[in-house]
């Protein structure tokens, strides 16, 4: 009987690792995650999971030292994924905003869609503006001046146009005027806000029906390769993460991790491949009967 309570405890304490749920999830809400990306810690590619994380609500999230954004969805075929800033402007409503800005060290960029326009700006007291001659009162924008039917378009729009503001207070801003940090601070710049568009949807001239947000590029790393343990981790049902070491790890169905893939029979099918759901089951099958032979050999003495 000694030896049926050891086996049994280490049966209870054995059992919920072999049954627990997948620790890496595929989805956060509505929208798939895949590699690079993670549901939390030990999940996709660690220079991500900082920066892209899913909420107690399922909301995936964009976080940076400016603040947390949504974000909307993740096209994985270009490599962009595309948030909104709840503060930020656009046609329907004029709202104040402290900017938006990348982290420097993070492994993101913009896209080159994306279309910043600054609102509501100084033109005697922002740097984005600088004197002609002498005349401090005379000044041009250090603006995209293919920019100026942005404005125009913007400024048209009821919420914004009832303000009264000048189009001479719109700069149309492109990213690489951000300059190496991609830092977008509107009280530096004297703006009250700011609006980002990423697409038009075929409706350049309704402001309406403007794609607002911004968009992001990511990279796996520097030669953009998609690492092939992890296209293997996948196609065996499982998700790529790391561990506390940072080395990868692929999590399984069950909550069991390699650091291979989750085809767990390989070794010793003579290469038949065992699902992770039957390997599973497999080994609760054979450890319920090493318990029953052990309880019976106990039994007999």
């Amino acid at each position: 009987m000694k030896i049926y309570s050891i086996f049994l405890s280490s049966f209870l304490l054995i059992f919920p690792c072999l049954i627990s749920s997948q620790t890496c999830q595929k989805s956060c809400g509505k929208i798939p995650i895949k590699y690079p990306f993670g549901t939390g810690p030990g999940c996709g590619d660690p220079h991500f999971q900082p920066y892209v994380t899913c909420n107690d609500q399922q909301q995936l999230t964009f976080n940076t030292h400016t603040g947390c954004y949504p974000i909307t969805s993740i096209d994985y075929n270009h490599q962009i994924i595309y948030i909104t800033d709840t503060s930020m402007s656009t046609c329907g409503c004029k709202l104040p905003s402290k900017g938006f800005s990348l982290d420097w060290n993070a492994p993101f960029s913009f896209s080159d869609d994306t279309i910043f326009a600054l609102l509501d700006c100084s033109t005697s007291s922002s740097p984005i503006y600088k004197s002609i001659t002498d005349d401090k009162n005379s000044t041009f924008p250090l603006c995209d001046s293919k920019g100026d039917s942005i404005c125009s378009l913007l400024y048209s729009c009821e919420a914004i146009s009832r303000l009264s503001l000048p189009i001479s207070t719109c700069c149309v801003y492109t990213p690489v005027d951000l300059g190496p940090s991609f830092e977008m601070d509107l009280q530096k710049l004297q703006c009250t806000s700011y609006s980002a568009v990423y697409g038009f949807n075929g409706q350049e001239y309704n402001p309406q029906g403007w794609q607002y947000g911004v968009a992001l590029k990511y990279k796996f790393n520097f030669d953009n390769d998609y690492p092939v343990i992890c296209s293997s981790c996948e196609k065996s049902n499982g998700v790529c993460g790391y561990n506390n070491a940072q080395q990868f790890l692929c999590n399984c169905p069950g909550g069991l991790n390699t650091t291979t893939d989750c085809f767990y029979g390989d070794s010793w099918s003579h290469g038949s491949k065992i699902s992770p759901l039957k390997s599973g089951t497999m080994l609760i099958f054979s450890f319920t009967w090493f318990i029953i032979l052990a309880f019976i050999q106990g039994w007999m003495k």
